[in-house]
């Protein structure tokens, strides 16, 4: 039988692997930003956060899980990367 210690490690060690993920899909909000730039696209797409929330929420029913929570997880995650964006940019409210 697991021991609640045992549990909430666990639980520690799914929360530092979402976090690094978390890091990895902002990073990546510098290459969005140079294919944008060279699109000449706006920094933040409304078309294409649709489109994100929309699959996160379609795995998410097919996963069983709260589909209103992901679709919330998902729109700050949107917001974080239209923020660092905005920051590479020079137009950021970020200090």
């Amino acid at each position: 039988m697991t021991t609640i210690e045992e549990t909430r490690a666990q639980i520690q060690q799914i929360d530092s692997e979402i976090l690094e993920l978390i890091k990895k899909r902002v990073d990546l909000a510098e290459k969005v930003l140079d294919a944008k730039r060279k699109e000449n696209l706006s920094i933040n797409d409304e078309e294409q956060n649709q489109v994100v929330i929309n699959r996160a929420i379609d795995e998410a029913t097919e996963l069983n899980l709260d589909t209103a929570a992901i679709k919330k997880i998902y729109e700050t995650l949107i917001q974080m990367s239209i923020d660092k964006q905005y920051e590479l940019s020079g137009n950021g409210n970020l200090p």
